[in-house]
């Protein structure tokens, strides 16, 4: 299993940014622009990522406040799972993380590693910026 992760601090309470990643309507902010066909309700998200593939994913657990976690909905080219976990800083910030375990053969993880990477990273800055 291939983890790839990226944490940032928001300065926002707890709740404030459990709602927001709570509503998969959300996400669409986080993506970068590789991203289109975007359609979404509050627990699940179809898109296309360029040059890639078509994902549809959906909410599968809810810990009100501490963690998301995301799987497809539908036939994905390898199995991957999506999950945030946010933590109170105890000063008003939370601190979330975005991790994403995919199970990649040798060349899958070549060939996406550094995309998934930049993917999640891209998110929890976009996370940032929008929640402040």
């Amino acid at each position: 299993m291939t983890i790839i992760e990226s944490t940032v601090e928001v300065s926002k309470p707890i709740n404030e940014v459990y709602t927001f990643l709570s509503n998969m309507n959300n996400h669409q902010q986080l993506m970068p622009d590789n991203i289109y066909n975007w359609e979404s309700t509050e627990d699940v998200a179809r898109f296309t990522i360029q040059n890639m593939a078509k994902l549809a994913i959906k909410i599968s657990e809810r810990v009100e406040n501490k963690e998301l976690t995301a799987i497809p909905s539908e036939k994905a080219p390898f199995d991957i799972e999506l999950k945030w976990t946010v933590t109170d800083n105890g000063n008003g910030t939370t601190t979330a993380k975005h991790i994403i375990s995919a199970d990649l053969n040798m060349m899958m993880k070549m060939l996406a590693s550094g995309p998934l990477q930049t993917l999640v990273d891209h998110q929890t800055e976009k996370l940032k910026e929008i929640l402040g």
